[in-house]
């Protein structure tokens, strides 16, 4: 057994429920197996949350994640209602953990599944998206969120996807969005992603819309190697796809960012099942194992996990996955943190061993880009006008539209003038189109027709600008139109 000259600093929560058992129970494995760990412990979670910080996670807390960089995290739990925040989103924000990596893997036939041979990665987005948490009620009708999609957000996480494949001698890398109907947002997904794969040609690359690349990754995941995803549809189908492997509870992940990587099961603290030593803590250990392959423990990583195959193997299991025809006996969490030390040094003789090898942490270098020539060519006012049609809104905003000419009205993104159809459902929320016929406008024109809206009595409630970046127009017509 190599024994490793330097600890390596790590900040560790035990989290809430089964947080305290799952945890004890994966680092009596990790000691075990001669890991060389540094261990700051800190308190998150429902005690935190209950002593009156609304986001789980104390200043000290976070000091000592950014200190080590590297956060091994128990589930915790969230109290009910508003005015709490996602710890994981302040954690995943504050440190910039942009890519969110999920290995999902068969185990049969120790583990029942319908996917045999699945051994998908899932690389989801972690910061923007829907996720940014931007949303506004508008209207008495109509709320939003806002979807935010940058280019640098795109780039990391893909080449992310592309470095992840290339260190772990993967061959294909699949994108899914929805590019078909979101064009800007998840079209510059589907853009960057075919950009950066041409950097990489002994990788092969393909793109699914996002809905029948579900379907088939439900159906078929043998079809998949790494996939990459914004961060909705990363967070959904990455459940799916540890669940059609085998069991979401055998899941772990890793939360990765520059200089601080976070990991984690990704199930919850199952409350119910806290302080009855049920909890299986397979997905907390292989969490574990990760984090050992990013401090460059991998030969401990390669034990633990082999070990922990072999047990799944000898049919020595938890409550969740036992299987009277499959499963040998049917352990608790301690008993079966015992079984994986048992094994420590010996491999799965039916499954595959793994073996990591030793590699620095994986980097992503951004390519650079100049700033595109960018001019307005008119503005979307979006306005709350209840009770009203679109012909009479329109004749109220034409009057006083110039410089501007209001070129259309829509209703949720249908265009309902001119023209229209009398089938179209209408709240009290409108988009009014307004273009110039000189080819620019200016803030100042724009900020005056927002004003001349309130002296007419239309209330104005938010505006997006209509720019052109090097002369092509960035913004959709809609539907409808």
């Amino acid at each position: 057994m190599t024994t490793h000259s330097t600890s390596a600093p790590i900040t560790v929560a035990h989290g809430d429920g089964i947080g305290p058992e799952i945890m004890e129970a994966t680092l009596s494995v990790l000691h075990a197996a001669g890991a060389a760990l540094d261990i700051d412990t800190i308190t998150i979670g429902e005690s935190v949350y209950q002593a009156g910080n609304p986001a789980g996670v104390t200043p000290e807390a976070l000091e000592s994640i950014r200190r080590t960089g590297v956060f091994l995290k128990a589930p915790i739990t969230t109290p009910q209602g508003g005015g709490f925040k996602s710890l994981n989103v302040t954690v995943r924000k504050t440190f910039g953990l942009y890519a969110n990596v999920r290995p999902c893997v068969a185990y049969a036939p120790f583990v029942a599944t319908k996917h045999p041979g699945m051994d998908v990665v899932i690389v989801r987005e972690n910061e923007e998206d829907l996720y940014a948490g931007i949303e506004h009620r508008q209207t008495d009708e109509v709320v939003q969120c806002l979807k935010l999609i940058s280019r640098q957000g795109c780039e990391r996480v893909i080449r992310y996807a592309f470095e992840y494949a290339t260190a772990y001698r993967r061959t294909k890398v699949t994108a899914f969005t929805k590019d078909n109907i979101m064009k800007m947002t998840d079209g510059l997904f589907h853009r960057v992603f075919d950009e950066v794969a041409a950097d990489y040609p002994d990788i092969q690359a393909e793109h699914w819309i996002v809905d029948i690349g579900a379907a088939k990754l439900a159906d078929t995941p043998e079809a998949f190697d790494v996939v990459v995803l914004p961060n909705l549809y990363g967070d959904i189908l990455s459940d799916i796809a540890a669940q059609i492997a085998g069991s979401v509870g055998l899941a772990g992940s890793a939360n990765i960012g520059e200089r601080v990587a976070m990991f984690e099961a990704i199930h919850g603290s199952a409350p119910r099942r806290a302080g009855q030593d049920v909890a299986n803590p397979s997905g907390l250990l292989l969490a574990a194992v990760q984090m050992l392959v990013h401090i460059r423990q991998a030969d401990v990583a390669s034990r633990v996990h082999n070990a922990w195959l072999r047990t799944i193997e000898d049919g020595i299991h938890t409550y969740d996955i036992y299987e009277p025809d499959t499963s040998t006996s049917k352990v608790g969490t301690t008993a079966f943190a015992a079984s994986v030390i048992d094994r420590l040094g010996q491999e799965p003789t039916r499954l595959p061993a793994t073996h990591y090898a030793q590699h620095r942490p994986i980097t992503v270098k951004l390519a650079g880009r100049s700033a595109a020539a960018k001019t307005q060519l008119g503005v979307d006012v979006f306005v709350h006008s209840p009770d009203t049609t679109p012909d009479e809104l329109a004749a109220k905003l034409r009057p006083f539209a110039a410089p501007l000419h209001l070129d259309m009205i829509s209703n949720r993104g249908q265009k309902v003038w001119p023209g229209g159809a009398p089938e179209t459902l209408l709240t009290d929320h409108w988009r009014c189109r307004f273009l110039d016929p000189r080819g620019t406008t200016t803030a100042a024109e724009v900020v005056a027709l927002q004003a001349r809206m309130v002296e007419h009595g239309i209330e104005p409630i938010k505006t997006e600008g209509l720019y052109a970046f090097d002369g092509e127009p960035a913004f959709t017509r809609g539907q409808g139109q």
